[in-house]
């Protein structure tokens, strides 16, 4: 088992900034990927990016490119997710989620993932 502990969300003004961090039990470079998923009261659970951890790829989903960044911190098993220029569209629950034993075959599709956070909020206003 994994455990996944989200941290950084919080309330900000539109054009702030957060930073999301992603603590994992297990050690990330054990993973093969690991990303964010978003979900507001409106819609179904959104991908927002994911790091493919072996070769640091990055893939973000077109809403946040130029915006959001991901990094790790293997020492810290750790991955951040440093959110800039935030809109009022990007409130939501974001989830941290990860892949370990299995492929990472396709970064969007939460059921790729096989372990999950519980969460943490973040609320931009205009």
């Amino acid at each position: 088992q994994v455990q996944l502990v989200e941290s950084g969300g919080g309330s900000v003004q539109a054009g702030g900034s957060l930073r999301l961090s992603c603590a994992a039990s297990r050690d990330i470079y054990d993973a093969n990927c690991m990303g964010w998923f978003r979900q507001n009261s409106r819609k179904e659970r959104e991908a927002v990016a994911t790091l493919y951890i072996g070769g640091g790829s990055t893939r973000y989903t077109d809403a946040v490119k130029g915006r959001f960044t991901l990094s790790q911190d293997n020492a810290k098993n750790t991955v951040y997710l440093q959110m800039n220029s935030l809109k009022p569209e990007d409130t939501a629950m974001y989830y941290c989620a990860a892949v370990y034993g299995r492929s990472c075959r396709d970064w969007s599709v939460a059921s790729t993932y096989n372990y999950w956070g519980q969460g943490t909020q973040v609320t931009v206003s205009s």
